[in-house]
């Protein structure tokens, strides 16, 4: 199959989005399909064309950006031209061109695959409200054009408004996760590299430095937990600098984490080998999350792959890792004291949240998550055809 794939951002734009755009399109390129993705040019250090683990990427010019979306000038006739050339479209959503793409795949009697990651949902600003309204509209239309809406939990779907539109369309898959062999060394070329003691209780965070993320709970919950273990340190991976949209979130954190010295260390972006190291040597790894635009968290399977429990706040979608391996604890969102209550309790007996992921892991396998769409790609395809 010729397979079209269209989003915003790509690698190595870093986000639960684009790890699973990435993995989803390498697995279906293992598996012998002409794969395309089209995305933008956000950062003038890419290349407009790249082939790279058998995925041809085209990344078009940014003209301006509009709160975290991008205009892109010349995305009418390259995708019109993308199009023609491909058995099948697949949008990955939120991004202000799905609409476009989306009338221009039903011009051309193309069959449409939708995921649907979240809600977006971003902070307070006239900027902001603007871009909400332009995606939700943008959303609408696309999804009304759709042929299948892929979600990655029927929990999240449940739960949405926006998805309770379209209760026929819906399928579940979970995202893709994948995480390197553990090198003979890593662990402690890791703990060397970032001067962590064997005795500290490592709490991972892994995610962009955004507002959605509830960050500050944990900042907020750390004294807390410090109080009964004080040994224990935050280890931050990902973007915390210069992220667009966040300045301002990033502002109002950043005394917050100063406050807590030697507890909280800002690692960086990880290479996958090193993603590795750091959910080895985490003791629980926390998703925060606050709010709709957190529909999952890949990072809790990664986690539980590594053997790692999770705390996870309760909202629909992100929840479900935890319920489905009893790997963990839930907390509710925006609650600091219960945050650190869980810490504390895992932290103190870990060996009581080893869970069974096994099935989990088996369905978040990326050939596994590639079979699933290959099979509605196909039955979209023959259905088009007439057979």
């Amino acid at each position: 199959m010729r397979i079209l794939i269209a989003l915003t951002y790509y690698r190595p734009h870093y986000s639960g989005l684009t790890i699973y755009a990435e993995r989803e399109a390498r697995a279906l390129a293992r598996r012998g399909h002409q794969v395309t993705v089209l995305t933008s040019r956000y950062s003038k250090d890419l290349e407009n064309l790249e082939d790279k683990d058998g995925v041809k990427i085209v990344r078009l010019n940014v003209l301006f950006r509009v709160s975290k979306g991008v205009i892109m000038p010349s995305i009418p006739v390259r995708a019109w031209k993308l199009i023609s050339n491909s058995d099948v479209v697949h949008l990955h959503v939120p991004q202000l061109d799905a609409a476009l793409i989306a009338v221009e795949s039903k011009l051309q009697k193309k069959p449409l695959v939708l995921t649907y990651h979240c809600d977006l949902n971003l902070p307070p600003g006239l900027v902001h409200k603007i871009a909400n309204r332009v995606s939700d509209w943008a959303n609408s239309l696309t999804a009304s054009l759709a042929d299948r809406i892929v979600v990655n939990t029927s929990d999240y779907a449940e739960y949405s408004k926006f998805l309770g539109r379209f209760p026929e369309k819906i399928q579940p898959i979970f995202p893709p996760v994948e995480i390197e062999p553990i090198q003979r060394g890593a662990v402690a070329a890791f703990r060397d590299k970032f001067s962590i003691n064997q005795d500290q209780k490592v709490i991972g965070m892994a995610s962009r430095l955004a507002a959605e993320k509830g960050v500050e709970y944990l900042a907020l919950a750390l004294p807390h937990v410090l109080r009964k273990v004080p040994e224990a340190r935050v280890i931050f991976v990902g973007p915390h600098q210069g992220i667009v949209g966040e300045e301002q979130y990033a502002k109002k954190l950043t005394p917050m984490v100063e406050r807590l010295g030697h507890h909280w260390t800002y690692v960086g972006i990880l290479s996958p080998e090193e993603m590795a190291a750091f959910f080895q040597i985490s003791d629980v790894l926390v998703l925060p999350s606050i709010n709709s635009t957190e529909s999952y968290g890949i990072v809790q399977v990664e986690s539980f792959k590594c053997g790692t429990p999770v705390i996870a706040t309760n909202l629909p979608g992100v929840r479900v890792p935890v319920q489905t391996s009893g790997m963990g604890l839930i907390v509710q969102p925006r609650d600091p004291i219960g945050l650190a209550d869980a810490l504390v309790e895992i932290l103190e007996r870990p060996a009581e949240y080893k869970g069974d992921p096994s099935d989990l892991l088996a369905c978040s396998n990326p050939d596994f998550v590639a079979l699933s769409y290959e099979k509605i790609f196909k039955s979209l395809i023959n259905s088009s055809n007439g057979s």
